[in-house]
């Protein structure tokens, strides 16, 4: 059986992996900064003590 010389492959599996990670590192860079976070404004409420019914 003959084998198949390696150097069209080598570079075909070098390539395929370069084109998915950039594509996969381009994904997730977008997905990063989607949900910025924001500051929001803590309010107190004014909460009275609870009432024991059996006092």
């Amino acid at each position: 059986m003959p084998q198949l010389n390696p150097t069209p492959w080598f570079l075909i599996l070098v390539l395929t992996w370069t084109v998915l990670i950039t594509i996969y590192a381009n994904k997730t860079n977008f997905s990063k900064h989607l949900n910025i976070p924001t500051q929001k404004e803590v309010k107190m409420e004014n909460t009275t003590p609870w009432a024991w019914p059996w006092f």
